[in-house]
């Protein structure tokens, strides 16, 4: 029985519901996304500062795991070159602030000031090749802009699809070639725009028709999922609610964060990368924001402050400090689950809205 939540996103990724899972950094791996591929979303991996190599080493993992379609995220920094040797150029970075460095001592980590390693022109062209060469279903720019790899990714038989957070950067990426274009909204975790997602969606929708557009910001349970198909969506991408599950990749301690906080205790910061990010409110950082400091540009920003800062909460969980990407829907989900029970949980209740909306149904009984 076909459901009736599948899409034109459904036939054109070959999935079986209009569900994706955000292709978070350091979370996302194989173990979530071929969970959620297996459920009949599409599980997407997180390859944000992954060597090529470990890259292969993910997508090979997916496929023992699942012969289900499946897509891979970099971020594509729009001041990181991606051809030529400009990387010599780029600015050395500064040494972290000396509270941070108190911090890491506070948590046993050392002082150890080495920078966390930076996103790369060669490192982006190296995960580039790497994608095509093991020719993934599905190819996201989780930043950026990918119109420079489209053909070389058509030509594999790849798909494309690109998130941003404003109707001109939509029109961009569609004239660029991009398949489906994600419309991010505020709402959402992680690297954020500044347009709510009930306004962004349906703005990106009519900029550009006929381009399929997915939803995202916000969107925690099926109530969201349909709401986003109102809103002219044809799917939905989530972080917040797959970060809370067995098989992302992070520390239960991050996790039940996500499953205990209200939106009051998320906030925005550009505290760890030099990008407005929303996370979910800890000492790192109520003490960067009393420092008064100005964050570096993306990615010398991140750089600085230090990839054991980045993964302390989700790999050693020291929530204090790490950061803990969390959207502001987060209140909605009080429990850890399995992803194919996320998957399943959604498709439900999404299916048990949808005949209220009904027409010729009285507003009161809908």
């Amino acid at each position: 029985m076909i459901s009736p939540l599948r899409t034109p996103l459904c036939d054109l990724l070959g999935i079986e519901y209009p569900i994706m899972q955000a292709g978070m950094g350091l979370i996302a791996r194989s173990d979530l996304c071929a969970a959620v591929s297996n459920a009949g979303g599409l599980g997407v991996i997180g390859a944000s500062g992954l060597s090529g190599e470990e890259v292969r080493d993910e997508i090979r993992r997916v496929r023992d795991k699942t012969d289900r379609p499946f897509a891979v995220d970099i971020i594509l920094p729009m001041n990181v070159p991606v051809a030529g040797d400009a990387d010599a150029t780029m600015p050395p970075v500064p040494p972290p602030p000396a509270w941070l460095v108190e911090m890491w001592r506070e948590h046993g980590l050392g002082e150890d000031m080495t920078p966390a390693m930076r996103v790369t022109g060669k490192l982006i062209r190296k995960q580039v090749a790497v994608i095509l060469e093991e020719r993934v279903p599905i190819f996201v720019s989780g930043l950026g802009d990918p119109s420079w790899l489209v053909p070389d990714a058509h030509a594999q038989g790849m798909k494309v699809m690109a998130l941003v957070g404003t109707p001109r950067a939509a029109q961009r990426v569609a004239r660029g070639g991009a398949d489906v274009v994600i419309a991010q909204g505020y709402d959402g975790g992680g690297h954020t725009g500044r347009v709510g997602t009930f306004s962004l969606v349906p703005q990106v929708v009519d900029a550009v028709a006929p381009t399929p557009v997915a939803a995202a910001g916000g969107i925690v349970d099926g109530r969201g999922v349909v709401a986003a198909l109102a809103l002219g969506a044809v799917g939905v991408w989530l972080g917040t609610r797959f970060a809370a599950t067995d098989e992302a990749r992070s520390h239960p301690a991050y996790k039940q964060r996500i499953a205990e906080v209200g939106p009051d205790d998320i906030i925005i910061t550009k505290g760890y990368s030099g990008k407005t990010c929303r996370v979910i409110r800890n000492r790192f950082t109520e003490t960067w924001e009393k420092s008064g400091e100005e964050a570096l540009p993306m990615p010398l920003q991140g750089a600085r402050i230090g990839k054991k800062t980045h993964g302390a909460a989700r790999e050693l969980g020291i929530t204090e400090l790490g950061s803990m990407p969390a959207g502001q829907a987060a209140g909605l989900i009080r429990a850890v689950l399995p992803a194919g029970e996320v998957v399943r949980r959604l498709v439900a209740e999404a299916e048990a809205v949808l005949p209220r909306l009904a027409p010729g149904r009285p507003l009161a009984a809908r």
